[in-house]
């Protein structure tokens, strides 16, 4: 399955070890599911590094070119505003442009849609409880 993941469950992973979201990662790294990922979520999950966590350059750099490696990179031609949050808008970019199934998040207001064109919203424990 190609999946979008939120900010949140790659924040989790990078600073709280052994977190239920590294599980859904690990299920990305063996080989389940492809992660589908873009510049604009990778921008915010290093700014919410930078200035949550106060990590510097070079660790931003490593994360940026993991979240690189472990993901298809695509680049969104098409804008959506359907939301009130903009990088919520950019997540469902991504799902769009590169063919996702479903993005994974813990924002209410997105699991609340539930649906974004045929593209499911479900949360990190409903990705977490889908047969591999």
């Amino acid at each position: 399955m190609r999946v979008v993941f939120d900010t949140n469950i790659f924040i989790s992973t990078l600073v709280i070890p052994g977190s239920i979201a590294e599980k859904a990662i690990l299920k990305i790294l063996v080989g389940h599911d492809q992660l589908v990922i873009s510049k604009a979520i990778i921008n915010e999950v290093l700014q919410v590094l930078a200035r949550k966590f106060s990590r510097d350059r070079e660790n931003l750099s490593r994360v940026a070119v993991w979240l690189s490696d472990i993901g298809v990179l695509v680049r969104p031609k098409r804008k959506i505003h359907d939301l009130e949050d903009e990088p919520d808008n950019r997540m469902l970019e991504c799902a769009v442009e590169g063919n996702a199934e479903a993005i994974v998040t813990g924002d209410k207001r997105m699991l609340e849609l539930g649906r974004f064109q045929n593209i499911s919203i479900i949360s990190l424990r409903e990705y977490l409880d889908l047969k591999e």
